[in-house]
């Protein structure tokens, strides 16, 4: 499909029970059963094409998988170097996560994705990774994929990010898993904490500390292999929020977002709708390897906020934030968030460009974007190939019809996504 054409709704009222799987989970997942020796199951694993890639790597080196319907076993085999290159599509993630994990294996590696993913920066992982003891190489010196790996021994080390990015810091931690003793791993503030919370479960010895300046992991190397995952994949919030933020904008509309991951790092944006003025509720129900709960959210006016701070815990809802901002009342601001330039696309060019064809009022800085609430006007879209652009304006359509173009993009996180939005609204897909 190439394109997808949505009308406007009504007020609607839905219980969605069908959210994809969280892919940040679901990566994680598949690689770190590399760690143990013994078969891993993993219950609701996102069945998109990223995570496919992830899954498809972990069989070239050597593990079993066994798929059941969303189960997936994964049981780790002798080893072996891989005799082609590895594939990590659309995903940041997986290439960054995957430096680091096999900077400390045996081996030679090539890892490459599509043409988007060969155009996004590297360096901050590869550069750190060098400095232990890596042998990394690629486009522009190890900046752009395809990057190839030569696994070697790993030293430990103490490492300090000048940003907070959950990439980053568990390529580090991986690595520092392959190290030879005690690695210290410092940021700004806490990113996403899925690597940390689920290596624990599977007992390596991390500790975790908030500080005055930031925070920081303490990782010893690994000296056995990890107990197995046993691990239900909660519903993705990012994913998510998309749905939230119908029920905002669209008057009389109310969602019930079923078994969601309610990881402080990953519900921040749904908190920034709560401060806008919507009636959010969160419902806890179980806490194992993460909490995992409802997000009920009701349609309300809603009036423009500053987003500045937790920037790495809104990074990929930032886009469909920005169509809330777009019809709230007043002005809205996002600052600190040039990381959002190097995503799976320039999202800050992406959000401006396209709300200014929607007729909405919006400046744009290096660092981020300020919104002047409006009425949207029905468009044309370019996603640029970013999933979250794609969708975010699809969901402004709602308000007044949307077509968005290049949309192939969305099977890469979140393959129901168009099945869920035809509940709410007419949906027209052409290629």
């Amino acid at each position: 499909m190439s394109y997808i054409k949505v009308k406007k709704a009504d007020s609607f009222e839905l219980k969605i029970d069908s959210i994809a799987p969280d892919k940040s989970i679901s990566h994680r997942c598949a690689m770190f059963s590399l760690l143990s020796d013994k078969p891993s199951h993993i219950k609701n694993f996102l069945l998109a094409e990223d995570t496919l890639n992830t899954l498809n790597i972990v069989s070239k080196l050597g593990a079993d998988i066994n798929k059941e319907g969303s189960v997936i076993t994964i049981t780790p085999k002798e080893y072996k170097e891989p005799d082609d290159i590895l594939d990590c599509g659309n995903s940041g993630t997986g290439m960054r996560l995957f430096c680091g994990l096999l900077a400390g294996m045996d081996g030679f590696f090539v890892l490459t994705g599509d043409k988007y993913l060969r155009r996004r920066p590297m360096k901050r992982v590869t550069e750190p990774l060098k400095k232990i003891g890596a042998k990394i190489d690629g486009r522009e010196d190890g900046n752009l994929a395809p990057i190839a790996i030569r696994g070697s021994k790993l030293k430990s080390f103490e490492y300090e990010s000048k940003i907070a990015s959950a990439q980053v810091k568990s390529a580090l931690i991986l690595a520092a898993l392959k190290g030879d003793g005690i690695s210290l791993f410092k940021e700004p503030e806490l990113s996403r904490d899925h690597t940390e919370r689920m290596l624990k479960g599977m007992g390596a010895e991390l500790k975790t500390k908030i500080t005055k300046n930031g925070y920081e992991v303490i990782i010893h190397s690994l000296k056995r292999p990890l107990e197995p995952l046993n691990i239900r994949v909660p519903a993705d919030p990012s994913s998510g929020f998309f749905f939230a933020v119908a029920a905002a904008i669209v008057p009389g509309s109310r969602v019930v977002l079923k078994d969601i991951t309610l990881n402080p790092t990953r519900v921040e944006a749904y908190k920034i709708l709560k401060r806008m003025g919507a009636k959010v509720e969160f419902i806890e129900k179980e806490s194992v390897y993460e909490p995992i709960g409802d997000i009920v959210v009701q349609s309300c006016k809603l009036r423009g906020v500053e987003v500045s701070e937790n920037i790495s815990w809104l990074i990929d809802e930032l886009p469909a934030l920005s169509i809330a901002m777009a019809v709230a009342e007043g002005k809205s601001v996002v600052k600190n968030a040039k990381e959002l330039r190097v995503k799976e696309s320039d999202r800050i060019k992406s959000v401006v460009e396209n709300l200014r064809k929607c007729g909405i009022e919006v400046k744009e800085f290096e660092d981020g974007y300020e919104i002047e609430g409006g009425e949207f006007k029905e468009a044309v879209i370019d996603s640029f190939g970013d999933h979250r652009i794609a969708m975010s304006f699809l969901i402004a359509g709602l308000l007044c019809g949307m077509r968005v173009e290049d949309v192939e993009c969305i099977a890469t996180s979140f393959p129901n996504f168009v099945d869920i939005l035809k509940e709410i609204a007419e949906v027209e897909v052409g290629d």
